[in-house]
């Protein structure tokens, strides 16, 4: 049950949120003239609250994490529990605390024992600089030091650190900071509403992935050391690829000897109706990284699964000279290991599986008549709205991407819907316990908005908006 809300001062808060925080992936001065940022006070179930006293529909799960929802004192009851008996520990001293063991080894059984081995972090940017510090040492120790190269997608995520910026391909954050850091190649992505309408869904998804073997074939096999994917692109627009498109890169991976890295962070733990969402496409990579719905939310923690091949190579090479103060913190496992235990016992796969993520889809497909929408799709509880000027040719607002998305965006939250406007697609994660109802609700605030919307849109006068969020947060 949720707490009550403190009496806030919200104005002063807006104030000192002006005057001293700064805010994750924002422009400065837009928050300013804003006179602050939106202060969240309190949340439950699949709402938030803010200072101003509007309840909004969570449809974003917070930022892709709240899977079990807000609200829950048994997260809360066994971090006081666990905090009580050992509040932090770490493992750099040849030690390890019990809850890191027992969640290392729940993780191992979620991938049926198939990636047994369990490296934790605190966030998802941190599991995947794991990940590329991990393949370089396995291929080093492995007598392969050439095999350095990464291969990404344009408009993929990975993180916001110097190397996950650099692993995923948003040209927005590339422009800060000089990156990509040096052996990091990018290819097309499979966003066939975007990029491949000219071609059978199918063929597309082929010709992408053969783009990954372009790419290896340029470089040279033996300087590959691994491709990473997010199974569906969360950031980059809810693109979920062609059915032929996992498989045919797994195949390309196990022809030239390349490790293939699976980035879960959004899709792990139910989001696309399995415990993961390799599952979902149909392959079985040699690494997964996690994160969000790990806790779901509730504390800092992510992990990086790897098959038993390479950690014994990695057993061959003496340290891995790698860690964080927080891996494995004890407080954040046992909330983990506990969310689990929830996720399962209310049976939140199978439900997103069979329930909610086909009502989902269904749902969506009502909004496919709407003028405005090019294109629907979701997979689980995870969906996209494509919008247009022009169902025909796909034509954007303006002429270009990056105009109707915060537009609609705005006009969703200001009806009591929180969702995200990436470029010109509404996307939506809901907590994986929303109902029925609340899915009706969602999509209903959608149409409305994209109502409300058009004639602005149409007449070219929607005013400038700030998406810096939209185009680059994870």
């Amino acid at each position: 049950m949720t707490s009550a809300p403190r009496n806030y001062d919200i104005a002063e808060l807006r104030r000192l949120d002006v005057a001293h925080h700064l805010p994750a992936q924002q422009d400065y001065k837009l928050i300013e003239d804003m006179g602050g940022s939106r202060i969240v006070t309190h949340a439950d179930g699949c709402y938030i609250h803010d200072g101003d006293g509007n309840r909004i529909l969570d449809g974003m799960a917070g930022l892709w994490c709240v899977t079990i929802g807000y609200g829950r004192d048994e997260l809360a009851d066994v971090a006081a529990e666990q905090m009580r008996e050992l509040p932090f520990y770490n493992t750099f001293f040849k030690t390890v605390t019990p809850p890191a063991v027992m969640l290392a080894t729940k993780i191992s059984s979620l991938t049926n024992d198939r990636l047994p081995h369990v490296f934790f972090n605190a966030s998802g940017s941190e599991a995947n600089d794991t990940v590329f510090r991990m393949v370089r040492h396995y291929w080093k120790t492995k007598g392969e030091p050439e095999r350095t190269v990464f291969i990404s997608r344009h408009n993929a995520y990975h993180g916001s650190t110097v190397a996950g910026v650099s692993l995923g391909g948003m040209k927005s954050m590339h422009e800060q900071g000089n990156l990509p850091i040096p052996g990091i190649e990018h290819v097309r992505q499979p966003y066939w509403f975007n990029e491949g309408r000219d071609m059978d869904p199918d063929a597309f998804g082929i010709a992408c992935a053969e783009a990954i073997e372009d790419k290896i074939l340029e470089i040279g096999a033996d300087k590959v050391a691994a491709f990473i994917g997010e199974p569906i692109q969360g950031a980059g627009g809810v693109i979920i690829p062609p059915k032929t498109y996992w498989p045919e890169v797994e195949r390309i991976c196990r022809k030239y000897g390349i490790l293939l890295v699976c980035d879960e962070v959004i899709c792990g733990f139910g989001r696309t109706g399995n415990w993961w969402g390799h599952e979902t496409v149909g392959v079985k990579p040699d690494m997964i990284a996690m994160a969000k719905g790990l806790s779901s939310g509730y504390l800092p923690i992510s992990a990086v699964a790897v098959s038993k091949e390479i950690v014994d190579v990695l057993k061959t090479g003496g340290d891995f000279v790698h860690g964080f103060t927080y891996s494995g913190h004890p407080v954040a496992a046992a909330v983990a290991l506990r969310n689990i235990e929830i996720i399962q016992r209310e049976q939140l796969v199978e439900r997103t599986r069979d329930d909610t993520g086909p009502y989902l889809a269904k749902a969506l497909a009502g909004l496919a008549d709407h003028p405005m929408v090019g294109e629907v799709r979701s997979a689980g509880l995870i969906g996209a709205v494509e919008i247009v000027a022009d169902k025909a040719t796909g034509a954007r607002f303006g002429g270009a991407e990056g105009t109707a998305g915060p537009t609609v965006r705005d006009a969703c939250i200001a009806n009591g819907l929180m969702v995200r406007g990436i470029r010109d697609t509404i996307v939506m994660c809901p907590p994986l316990i929303i109902t029925h109802q609340q899915i009706d609700d969602m999509i209903a605030i959608i149409r409305r908005s994209l109502d409300e919307c058009s004639a602005e849109l149409r007449a070219g006068e929607a005013p400038p908006h700030d998406d810096t969020t939209d185009r680059a947060i994870s």
